[in-house]
């Protein structure tokens, strides 16, 4: 009886070779650190010499254990060893859940920052939190009827790449090479692996690709010509480009296809259960969606010092006249909220995508002033939402994988994990404490990682750990690929 649900490729054959050289070096690592034996290099520890293996002890086992949870993956998804169940939604459940995760929150996580700044980290991770919450729970009991709130949440994100990455750059002028390497690591090492694993394309998992191609304009924007950032004209000039940029490759779109048509090895993406003929579609459907708001965050990001100036300004004034303005501003924004809920956020889900590009920024903005009225909601924020807001990017990969089941290559998540069978809640309490734990460990694991492999201030040790990768990848996976090829010839 077989336990695969689709036949084992050349990639996924490189992954378990190199996941079994990890664990080896590890398991002498640990053995030689038992014996109190020195340390060397890396070039040595490819070679499993005795001081290397020591030396980088920590970092074999860091190896091992997201080589160990990428096997995780595998078994939960690609084999028959845990069911599969159907989805079903039920709003009075969907609504329950989020009540009561935001009802701990606000009862055993309600912190401080140290001063009313505003969109402050903890906040914009706290913000990142709750949606994220919503956005999986939208995808777990396939809750169609939100769809529209989730497009919202997704350009939220993008909003915040660009606001992030802006404000950043703009403060720092730190366009150093290591840290934006530093920054792509972040965004795509975990998915590459995922899809390297699970034979699975790029664009299954979206977000990456999204937030990795406008993390790089924002960068290329300031970082060409950065002597006139500062000046505040130019500054706008350059967000003006942008937008001038993404009309005529986005809009146009036989120019984005001319652009993108060579990419289509990595961009392109076809759904096994719904094929297309335009493997492109899924690149320009989803990246169409946002492809202004995260302009529209670099422009907040460089209206937030006046801004901020303004909220201390009403933060002053004598009562009255506070409370006063406060009333009017939060008037002005659920009038606004109101139009357009009524006459934008109610349309149905095709007519919703054809104005969410020009109308998304509407909600964020009213969320942003609401959120910061006072000094109060700009000091306090919920940590348990922020602790959630710093894994998005391992829970969106994860949820595919070990919270629901793909099943096959590139296939969309159509049903649940099941550990218990017959017992839903159970099963989904269960399921989702070990994937949002498995999470957090991906997320620590990416960073251990991250500081190992890309050093933020030393091109060319950065320059000689990627080649040092790709040349010792490339030939893992050219040794393997001969020899899985000549045992399927053979057989």
């Amino acid at each position: 009886m077989t336990i695969l649900t689709s036949p084992i490729t050349s990639g996924q054959a490189t992954f378990l070779v190199a996941f079994v050289w990890s664990l080896l070096a590890w398991i002498a690592s640990e053995v030689l650190n038992w014996l109190h034996i020195a340390h060397s290099g890396f070039v040595d520890c490819l070679l499993m010499k005795r001081k290397a293996l020591l030396k980088h002890r920590l970092t074999l086992r860091t190896t091992v254990e997201f080589g160990a949870l990428m096997c995780w993956y595998f078994l939960c998804d690609r084999t028959t060893v845990f069911g599969e169940g159907e989805k079903s939604y039920s709003r009075d459940l969907f609504v329950f859940l989020f009540v009561i995760l935001t009802s701990v929150a606000v009862g055993s996580s309600l912190q401080a920052f140290k001063m009313p700044l505003l969109l402050n980290r903890p906040q914009t991770e706290e913000w990142k939190g709750w949606m994220q919450v919503l956005f999986l729970l939208y995808h777990y009991f396939e809750a169609r009827e939100a769809y529209n709130a989730i497009r919202i949440f997704i350009a939220g994100y993008v909003w915040m790449t660009g606001f992030g990455n802006f404000s950043y750059y703009y403060k720092t002028g730190d366009f150093c090479i290591g840290r934006f390497a530093q920054m792509m690591w972040r965004l795509n090492f975990m998915v590459f692996f995922t899809c390297v694993v699970l034979n699975n394309s790029y664009m299954l998992y979206y977000i990456c690709p999204m937030h990795t191609i406008f993390t790089v304009f924002v960068y290329a924007a300031l970082a060409i010509a950065p002597q006139y950032n500062q000046n505040n004209f130019w500054c706008l000039m350059k967000i003006a480009a942008c937008f001038l940029f993404i009309f005529v490759t986005w809009d146009l779109k036989t120019v984005f296809y001319a652009i993108w048509t060579p990419f289509t090895f990595l961009m392109g993406y076809n759904d096994p259960r719904k094929p297309t003929n335009d493997a492109l579609h899924e690149w320009y459907f989803r990246s169409s969606l946002d492809r202004y708001i995260w302009i529209y965050g670099m422009l907040c990001a460089f209206m937030h010092p006046p801004v901020a100036a303004l909220l201390k300004y009403i933060d002053e004034m004598p009562i009255v006249r506070r409370v006063t303005v406060r009333s009017f501003i939060i008037s002005l924004c659920g009038v606004a909220g109101y139009f357009y809920y009524v006459h934008i956020y109610c349309l149905p889900k095709l007519e919703y995508n054809q104005v969410h590009p020009y109308t998304s920024w509407i909600p964020i903005t009213l969320w942003i002033i609401l959120r910061n009225m006072t000094p109060w909601l700009r000091i306090h924020h919920l940590r348990l939402y922020g602790w959630l807001g710093c894994v998005t990017l391992e829970t969106y990969i994860s949820q595919f994988h070990i919270w629901m089941k793909t099943v096959i290559p590139d296939g969309q998540p159509k049903s649940l994990l099941v550990f218990i069978p017959g017992y839903p809640l159970l099963n989904f309490a269960l399921v989702s404490a070990l994937y949002i734990l498995i999470s957090h460990r991906l997320f620590e694991l990416t960073n251990t990682l991250k500081n190992a492999v890309v050093p933020h201030s030393n091109d060319s040790l950065l320059a000689r750990n990627c080649v040092m990768m790709a040349v010792i990848g490339l030939a893992l996976w050219a040794v393997v690929a001969l020899i899985y090829n000549l045992v399927v010839i053979v057989e």
